[in-house]
């Protein structure tokens, strides 16, 4: 998920540079929201493996 964050994010720096405005802003929308959506699983992921491994 973090790796489609990164390929929206190029494609909205080279479509910013290119001049394609709304290009570039629907990807780098598109990245912000799988970004904020990998660290919000990551931190529900890690809570649950910290929870998961007191049980012993």
């Amino acid at each position: 998920m973090l790796k489609w964050a990164a390929i929206f994010f190029v494609i909205a720096i080279i479509a910013a540079l290119l001049g394609f405005g709304g290009v570039a802003g629907a990807a780098a929308g598109i990245a912000q929201f799988l970004f904020y959506l990998f660290v919000a699983v990551f931190v529900i992921l890690l809570l649950v493996g910290l929870f998961a491994g007191r049980r012993m």
